[in-house]
């Protein structure tokens, strides 16, 4: 009787879970950005909701919740319920770098959250000013051991940052970090050549090197990229294994239903094979991924590692 009771239970659940899937959405749901409108992350979001709103019936909206590099929103994420309505978009900032680089971080990436997928990937590009006389990645080596110098980053504690003190470390050279309020500051003192070399994202030097703004000497990806064909990546120069990938991602509140999350990944990794998708990412200098929960999770846990390493090497830390 007990057994039958036990077994009538569990396979009552079973359509029940079912119908859930099938439900969803019933609603508009939300996707918190952490970020400003405008940036990538914010960019990307919104794609990603109109392609969603199409394939799901459902109006997906991009939410904009900035602050303390992309903290705010996603701990205001990690508070909502775990009902698939509220999403958030993951970067290598947020579930990446701030874990380590916030010592009272709010949230933890994977005790707070479920990872759906990746969304698309951009490496970190070392530059240098032509005013700096550095014709190659063997150069910038030999002028750094010979006398220190200067490198500018994004901020303290930035993506930008943390490579440029993995590149450090793993060519044993001397450089002193000069840290400005995001990009286009740094970027300036570099044209300029009062500060001869930094890292940035694809995106954020693209154009500068294409216009001879900017001297590309490496490219911290495992295989050279699409949009710079011809740059040979920092591992091919004799630093096997050096890699720095900046990514985004979406996922939800943690305990939101395994059917729920399958759905949504489906339609996301239908949603980047849209030609659409495919040529705004291209513009963005973004390469699709559109992984599994599992596959993403896996690249997270990765990415605290090697970051946390990079944050205590550097001693960057905000209270």
């Amino acid at each position: 009787m007990r057994l039958a009771r036990w077994l009538f239970l569990l396979l009552s659940t079973l359509p029940a879970s079912g119908a859930f899937a099938q439900q969803y959405p019933a609603k508009p749901v939300r996707i918190v950005v952490p970020f400003p409108p405008g940036q990538a992350t914010d960019i990307l979001a919104r794609l990603l909701a109109d392609q969603l709103s199409k394939s799901l019936g459902q109006q997906f909206i991009a939410d904009n919740r900035p602050g303390a590099g992309g903290s705010v929103g996603t701990d205001a994420a990690a508070k909502a319920a775990p009902d698939g309505y509220t999403l958030v978009m993951a970067t290598i900032a947020t579930f990446g770098i701030n874990p380590a680089l916030y010592p009272k971080l709010a949230y933890e990436p994977l005790r707070d959250f479920a990872p759906i997928s990746n969304l698309g990937l951009t490496p970190q590009t070392l530059v240098s000013s032509p005013k700096a006389g550095l014709g190659s990645l063997k150069d910038l080596v030999a002028k750094a051991k010979a006398s220190e110098l200067n490198y500018a980053s994004s901020g303290n504690g930035s993506a930008s940052h943390l490579t440029m003190e993995l590149f450090r470390a793993a060519a044993g050279v001397r450089l002193n970090h000069v840290p400005f309020k995001g990009s286009p500051e740094a970027q300036t003192q570099v044209f300029g050549g009062e500060i001869p070399i930094m890292f940035d994202a694809i995106p954020g030097v693209l154009a500068a090197i294409k216009s001879g703004k900017l001297k590309a000497l490496g490219i911290a990806s495992p295989k050279r990229s699409p949009f710079l064909p011809d740059l040979p990546t920092i591992a091919e120069q004799g630093y096997p294994g050096f890699e720095a990938v900046g990514w985004i991602g979406i996922a939800a509140p943690a305990r939101t239903p395994e059917p729920i999350l399958k759905t949504l990944q489906a339609e996301i990794a239908k949603a980047l094979d849209q030609p659409e998708m495919k040529r705004r990412m291209s513009e963005l200098a973004f390469i699709p991924v559109g992984d599994t929960p599992e596959q993403f999770a896996a690249f997270i846990r990765a990415e605290n590692a090697k970051w946390t390493q990079a944050v205590r090497d550097s001693g960057a830390k905000v209270d």
